[in-house]
Order: structure tokens, then C-alpha cells, then sequence
């Protein structure tokens, strides 16, 4: 089928249209990823154990003056540091433990249940 100039205009014209005003969630995925913050202070995480979504990212920030520490899971390992920050998406499902290898016998230990 041909379209005139001025049609092809009003097609594309048309899609636009459906385009803006189809949310992204009718086609089965759309929901905006989440960042998530724990926080080293004290010698521990806050919160130590965190329920995200797949496609979430977790953001660790340092807030404990002086005192090194690192992030280390399965998969996943920053470099240890008194000051700063660390982020991890986690694309797939799953519970992925973490510690600080400097105060894991004090009990710097989380965990992260991804759904």
C-alpha cells in the first residue's frame, strides 16, 4: 500500500501518539529499577539484610569515620576503603550473602534476597 506525503505524516504522526501514550508496563516490564543504600557504621551494615527486586541496585556507603572496610558477596567485591561508596546490580534472582573481611569475626555479615 502507498501513502501520500501528507499520509505518511499522519501515520507517523499517528505512532508517536501511541507510542507516549502506551505505558512501558503493558508490555510486560516497565517497572523502573530501585537503588537501595546500606550504610557501614558502627562496625555493621544498615540494614543487614535487604529484600530488592531483579534489576534493583544496592549502594553501600561508608559513614564510619576512619574505620576500613570493604563489601564482599558472591560475585561482587569492593575495595576497602574508609570513605566512599559501592554500588551492585543484581540482575537474577537469589539470596547473596556479604561481609567486610576486616570485621566478619565481629559480625559484619548481610544479606540480600533478590525476588
Amino acid at each position: 500500500m502507498r501513502f501520500s506525503a501528507k499520509g505518511r505524516m499522519a501515520l507517523v504522526a499517528f505512532a508517536a501518539t501511541l507510542a507516549v501514550a502506551i505505558p512501558a508496563t503493558a508490555f510486560g516490564g516497565g517497572r523502573s529499577a530501585s537503588t537501595h543504600t546500606v550504610t557501614l557504621k558502627n562496625i555493621a551494615f544498615h540494614p543487614a539484610n535487604l529484600s530488592i527486586k531483579r534489576g534493583d541496585s544496592v549502594t553501600w556507603q561508608w559513614r564510619d569515620g576512619s574505620t576500613r572496610h570493604n563489601v564482599t558477596g558472591s560475585g561482587f567485591k569492593s575495595r576497602t576503603m574508609s570513605r566512599g561508596s559501592f554500588t551492585v546490580r543484581f540482575t537474577r534472582k537469589g539470596t547473596f550473602n556479604y561481609h567486610c573481611t576486616i570485621h566478619v569475626s565481629l559480625g559484619m555479615k548481610g544479606k540480600i534476597v533478590v525476588h
